[in-house]
């Protein structure tokens, strides 16, 4: 099971919190192991029963424990965004103990995350020196002024760096979140909790803008969903039209024309995209040609080669 901490500080962005959160609980809903916690961080007064009192940016004050759960290796920590001044973010509003909190998360083999202005915060804990990092665009100046030692990088929606995700403004964390759980559990399970939450367009961090696998889904066609939501569950085995059309309920024929009519592309066309982007990923993690080839389905590398020179 995996735990998914959000601190919460003052003045938070709501959507920065509950964008992410839901992402996780729509997951943990498919099946996916995890479990959301919250952890109040230099708190109004509470009522004396552990649990703190946190002043949104919106307005509407959020209750939540003040002790930390217990935390494994698999663990994330995800620090949302806070309401700014004009020019440049206050000073991360986390205490001292926060901050030693993440360090000590991420020196055990855990990842820590931000959204937005949360960046000022892993820097505050160290945990952006030497690191590629971003946050909103508004905000990167600032970043890389007050944190000389981070390597800022601007205008992208999110960085992962190691076991350190940062990510751009508000709707982002979305993003991020998604990213996070392809890559525990593959592109396919982003997609199912994606298409749950009625998000057709998630967007990649560095790598393409536009995830292969969703931004073909801006469609209406229940049958070409349905394929290619087998598609991405198995793009890394064998799929027969026949298999396809008879999962989409109609004919071979019908599902090639109705493919093409939806995403533009055969369904065979849309399966090596698929495997083209995952081998991407591999191959900039430090994966060979022939591994990643291999990982995704092909038999051996010439056909991963001949595509990633079309493209």
């Amino acid at each position: 099971m995996t735990r998914i901490v959000f601190l919460l500080v003052p003045g938070l962005h709501l959507l920065d919190l509950a964008g992410p959160a839901q992402v996780f609980s729509t997951a943990a809903d498919n099946g996916l192991p995890y479990r959301l916690a919250y952890v109040a961080d230099r708190p109004a007064p509470g009522d004396g029963d552990g649990r703190e009192g946190v002043p949104t940016a919106q307005g509407l004050p959020l209750q939540a424990p003040s002790a930390w759960p217990g935390l494994t290796p698999g663990d994330i920590v995800l620090v949302p965004g806070w309401r700014w001044g004009t020019g440049a973010p206050h000073a991360p509003p986390i205490s001292g103990h926060a901050a030693r909190r993440l360090t000590a998360h991420h020196a055990a083999g855990g990842t820590v995350a931000s959204v937005c202005a949360g960046a000022f915060a892993l820097a505050h804990a160290g945990l952006l020196d030497g690191r590629r990092c971003t946050t909103h665009h508004e905000l990167q100046d600032a970043l890389a002024r007050r944190h000389p030692r981070a390597a800022v990088v601007r205008d992208v929606l999110y960085i992962t760096d190691g076991r350190v995700v940062t990510s751009a403004g508000i709707a982002s964390g979305i993003d991020l979140a998604l990213h996070l759980v392809a890559a525990r559990h593959g592109p396919g399970a982003a997609a199912r909790t994606a298409r749950a939450m009625v998000v057709y367009a998630r967007r990649n961090g560095d790598e393409p803008q536009a995830s292969a696998m969703l931004r073909h889904r801006a469609h209406v066609s229940d049958a070409v969903h349905r394929a290619q939501d087998l598609i991405d569950a198995r793009y890394t085995r064998a799929l027969p039209l026949h298999a396809l059309a008879a999962e989409a309920g109609v004919s071979e024929r019908t599902l090639t024309r109705r493919f093409t009519a939806a995403t533009g592309l055969t369904p065979l066309r849309y399966q090596q995209e698929l495997r083209l982007e995952r081998a991407e990923h591999l191959i900039g993690q430090g994966t060979t040609a022939d591994a990643a080839a291999r990982a995704v389905g092909f038999t051996d590398a010439r056909m991963l080669r001949r595509l990633r020179a079309r493209t």
